[in-house]
């Protein structure tokens, strides 16, 4: 870290940036719409600095004509992106039926004590991120994991112990990631783990009534609703907010509405 609490990382964003942009543009190129450019694009910038980091999705949305919000949005939903550092091998175990019924679960236990980690925690020297996933689509060599998305078939303890021995030599098969920033403890998101577990997503935080869902311009989050029942509302036009009769945005006809304007026009 710098002294104005930018990471290395952080200052040498801008230069990795430049050299990606041709790839990128040509990613771009391959594309009707250049939105659909935006998997491709993001997978560049995690190979480069081992994850999609923010910096790194500002830049997609700049490039793509989209919001940071629209990108983060789709960084998030896929569990291959990593929104922070994660270690040089990520290992990823098989915990799916074909393998719980061939020894999955005394396998998973072993790599937990080797490690001294366990599901989605990294080891303190960063070398190694540790994931139990869901069925990896190889059920006729089970047991099986991904080591930085290749696969490794026939698990067994004493393969384990050559692979990670490997890894820590510097001679396995398969390169490490790329790591750009020292990775924490576990690269889990906490506002992914509240709602997973059913409690609140960080916008919905502090607000009183859990009906209340908030809204552009709409404190009370149920000026679209009344609006609805009321009958004042046709969804013949859609604007960039919501789909209303009314050409206008939502946010202009609330604000119409508190300066005692008449709202909506029919």
């Amino acid at each position: 870290m710098t002294g104005s609490g930018t990471s290395e990382r952080e200052q040498n964003f801008p230069a990795l940036l430049e050299r990606l942009r041709p790839e990128c543009e040509q990613l771009v190129a391959r594309y009707e719409r250049k939105r659909s450019a935006l998997l491709p694009i993001c997978h560049l910038f995690q190979l480069h600095e081992g994850f999609v980091s923010k910096e790194a999705m500002r830049a997609a949305a700049s490039m793509l004509d989209l919001t940071p919000a629209e990108v983060e949005g789709t960084v998030s939903f896929y569990t291959l992106f990593f929104r922070r550092p994660v270690g040089k091998y990520v290992l990823q175990v098989c915990r799916g039926l074909a393998c719980s019924i061939n020894g999955a679960e005394d396998l998973m236990a072993y790599f937990r004590e080797k490690l001294g980690v366990g599901h989605l925690q990294t080891t303190a020297d960063g070398t190694f991120s540790y994931e139990e996933v869901e069925c990896l689509a190889a059920c006729d060599r089970a047991t099986c994991m991904q080591v930085n998305l290749e696969f490794v078939y026939d698990l067994t303890p004493q393969k384990i112990d050559e692979m990670l021995a490997a890894m820590r030599a510097g001679t396995y098969a398969t390169s490490p990631m790329a790591q750009t920033e020292a990775p924490a403890a576990t690269w889990s998101v906490p506002q992914d783990d509240q709602v997973a577990t059913g409690r609140k997503s960080s916008g919905a935080l502090g607000q009183p009534s859990p009906n209340n869902a908030g809204g552009v311009g709409d404190e009370s989050g149920i000026i679209m609703l009344d609006r609805i029942l009321a009958g004042d509302v046709g969804f013949y036009e859609r604007t960039s907010e919501r789909a209303v009769r009314d050409s206008r945005a939502v946010t202009e006809v609330v604000e119409a509405e508190k300066n005692g304007g008449n709202g909506a026009s029919h």
